[in-house]
């Protein structure tokens, strides 16, 4: 029997952003799975009761594969389904599956299992916080967060922009929400004055916030952006 086929499913970076991130093709798709396996069972299911899926969610099967089940190693238990040839859906809590998500190692699994990945169009908000931002797209580095120690996070931010300078490398990163603005605080302790800025905040909901500005003009204004989902993106 020929194996299912994995197919990765961008999930709305926000609540009120189903209208303009959901494709037809994600919607059909979804209505012809009946398996997921997801970061977070609550929020799969609210997404796909969003979306308009038709199957029953009783008749579903979803694999929930959560910190602590990742920390037992059990993920190859997921792969059941697809084996059998039945299709599977992989979702991230938000965005898109697998790019800052641990659900690259399903996907590493998938192919080492010999099964196919179809990746679905949707938001990544890295992505669009880059687009955004007037930065360089032909040459960029998504770092993940930086060190929480004061010390070693303003030696961190000094050698990302160092690298923006020498290779005109976009750099782009992400905090805690609720360490923002201590963030902001640092890069703008950290970074040259002309050093440019972006500070990407809830990226395709109703109050996406984004805007682009040296450290120097950042240093004169009052933002709050704690709690709050960031993107930071720094250039020359």
């Amino acid at each position: 029997m020929a194996y299912g086929t994995l197919f990765l499913l961008p999930v709305p970076l926000a609540e009120d952003a189903a209208e303009r991130s959901n494709t037809t093709y994600l919607i059909n798709t979804i209505n012809s799975i009946s398996e997921y396996i997801v970061e977070n069972e609550k929020t799969a299911r609210k997404f796909l009761k969003l979306a308009g899926i038709k199957i029953p969610q009783s008749e579903l099967t979803i694999h929930d594969y959560g910190k602590h089940i990742r920390e037992k190693g059990n993920i190859k238990d997921f792969f059941r389904g697809l084996l059998a040839g039945k299709d599977v859906g992989l979702m991230s809590e938000a965005g898109c599956p697998a790019v800052a998500d641990p659900g690259s190692d399903i996907v590493a699994q998938a192919h080492r299992m010999g099964i196919k990945v179809v990746p679905l169009v949707g938001p990544s908000s890295i992505l669009l916080s880059l687009m955004a931002s007037g930065f360089s797209g032909q040459k960029f580095a998504f770092h993940g967060y930086l060190p929480i120690d004061k010390t070693d996070r303003s030696k961190r931010i000094k050698e990302l922009e160092a690298q923006v300078y020498k290779d005109n490398q976009t750099q782009i990163f992400i905090e805690t929400p609720f360490r923002n603005n201590q963030m902001l605080r640092e890069l703008l302790r950290s970074c040259k004055p002309q050093t440019r800025i972006c500070v990407a905040c809830n990226v395709t909901s109703s109050e996406e916030f984004i805007l682009t500005l040296t450290a120097e003009q950042w240093s004169k204004r009052e933002d709050d952006f704690h709690k709050k989902p960031v993107i930071f993106l720094m250039y020359k």
